[in-house]
């Protein structure tokens, strides 16, 4: 590799050493996903409108993202294509159509007519043959060509029929970009029939879809135990959030983030969403704190999402042991009871019961468990939802489907979906608990629930932040596969921060002796 002008001369030996080691390289892409994506579309469109007394025909249009400048400047942000193109297409170049004749099947793509000066600055302009073979289409055109080529698949009519995107996110509240062009009010539109029909087409994952989603999990995990591994107090968060895109960009290829990473420490960890411009993962961390890391690479599109919490001086205190396990408990016993046809608020609500009863138990609150669950007391501590669907947004679509409703009660009215569990699905399982003052001084003050409260324990937390852990699932036709491989046991954690390799050998136990025996 060629050295940077501007970058500080490194002896190779020192690199070396210093470089952490990965096990993993990025696999070739298939383009061919997409082909089946397409199938999968027209099969299940086609299957719609028979259902619906229709005629089988139409034209399936998407338009593809646009590149943007940073506000007035000619400064041009990092494109990253429109998820549902990319789920059809995988085109990563920006300003592209995109159409799928919903009789035949047959796939088109129109691409943009670039200026001579393309080719000075940006590169060599390719020719149409080259997005045909790239992209595995059997037709590609300019965009300027578009009208007359859509008007052509159905010679004879007056006006061609054009399903177009258009649906309501039910994660973000924004209403997906329906296709536009000079030209279109000459065909007819229909903007009701295809959001929810391929919104449901991503919500299930074929096996190729579960082969690029394991592989982003693979360099994820890798990359949070490395993180975990060079955690020292008196780093700064950002330390650590540049120790995981490295890893993921160096030895996986992951050039984008599922998401904006969350370096939390101390009672940064109780800012559910902490790591955006206002709280910059800029903390430096002490002693005692705990760490909690949500970061997921993306590859070719489709994401992780990987939540590691764990104390940054490597070993737990009691207290944070009890809030760890307690979630540690509440993710397993979730994972275990999961299968087709579980529902998923029930799982929240064994989250929530597991980790109030660890609770208990650790004296931070008292008395009946259910009469707790019945006054909604694990939103106090859990306010987020269980989980979500992850695909190639970090928050897949298709949690709310049409005649399903979003439950109302605390803690429950944050879950991204409600549905029941179906085979090939992939969704997060990530319990927290938190200790978030915005929450727990009303509770504890609430003539209904000020009764639950060890007050004099609940002081012990007021700064400890919070725990979670997450991993991503899928479904499968008995129960689920954890496509995640990190430490998630005490002893596990404290053994690789430490200095033990990952995974720990079998037939080494947690005792003292065994630690001290799997350092590399």
């Amino acid at each position: 590799m060629a050295e940077a002008k501007d970058s500080i001369p490194i002896p190779m030996a020192t690199a070396a050493a210093a470089a952490p080691r990965s096990s993993l390289s990025p696999p070739e892409f298939e383009m061919r996903l997409h082909v089946i994506n397409r199938q999968k579309l027209v099969k299940s469109l086609q299957q719609h409108l028979a259902d619906s007394n229709r005629p089988i025909q139409g034209i399936v249009l998407l338009q593809g993202g646009e590149e943007q400048n940073r506000y007035c400047t000619d400064h041009t942000e990092l494109f990253r294509q429109e998820s549902y193109f990319a789920y059809l297409f995988g085109v990563r170049e920006p300003s592209f159509y995109g159409a799928v004749d919903v009789a035949t099947g047959k796939s088109i793509l129109f691409a943009p007519r670039l200026p001579a000066e393309y080719a000075v600055w940006l590169g060599q302009i390719k020719p149409i043959s080259h997005f045909t073979e790239r992209y595995k289409v059997d037709m590609v055109c300019y965009v300027d060509e578009m009208e007359e080529v859509l008007h052509s698949l159905y010679k004879g009519e007056d006006k061609s029929l054009l399903f177009l995107l258009h649906g309501l996110n039910t994660d973000s509240g924004n209403f997906s970009k329906p296709a536009d062009f000079k030209g279109i009010e000459n065909f007819k539109t229909d903007l009701s029939t295809l959001h929810p029909v391929l919104t449901e087409c991503r919500v299930l994952k074929s096996k190729m879809e579960l082969d690029i989603i394991q592989y982003a999990n693979d360099i994820s995990s890798e990359a949070h135990v490395e993180v975990m591994r060079n955690t020292n107090v008196g780093m700064k968060e950002y330390q650590l959030e540049s120790l995981f895109l490295h890893h993921t960009y160096m030895y996986g290829g992951c050039r984008h983030c599922s998401y904006t990473c969350i370096c939390a420490t101390g009672d940064n960890s109780s800012v559910l969403h902490y790591g955006h411009a206002a709280a910059p993962n800029d903390r430096t961390f002490m002693d005692g704190d705990m760490a909690l890391l949500d970061m997921g690479a993306e590859y070719y599109f489709y994401g992780s999402d990987i939540t590691c919490s764990f104390p940054v001086n490597g070993k737990f205190t009691a207290d944070q042991r009890l809030i760890y396990n307690a979630v540690l408990d509440a993710h397993n016993s979730v994972i275990a009871a999961m299968k087709p046809g579980v529902n998923w608020i029930n799982m929240h609500k064994l989250a929530e019961k597991v980790i109030l009863e660890a609770l208990k138990k650790g004296n931070i609150i008292t008395g009946d468990i259910q009469d707790m669950m019945a006054l909604r007391l694990g939103a106090v501590f859990m306010p987020h939802g269980l989980g979500h669907l992850l695909g190639i947004d970090t928050h897949d679509p298709g949690g709310y489907p049409k005649g399903l409703e979003r439950p109302k009660e605390p803690g429950l009215s944050s879950l991204r979906t409600a549905r029941e569990l179906k085979e090939d699905m992939v969704i997060t399982v990530e319990p927290g608990c938190y200790f978030i003052s915005a929450l727990l001084i009303p509770a504890m003050e609430s003539s209904e629930t000020s009764r639950f409260f060890n007050a004099d324990a609940i002081k012990r937390f007021v700064d400890f932040g919070g725990v979670r852990i997450e991993s991503d699932v899928y479904v499968t036709s008995t129960g689920c596969k954890n496509m995640t491989n990190v430490p998630r046991e005490t002893w596990e954690i404290e053994a690789v921060m430490a200095g033990a390799k990952w995974p720990i050998e079998k037939g080494l136990n947690h005792s003292q002796n065994g630690i001290a025996n799997l350092h590399s």
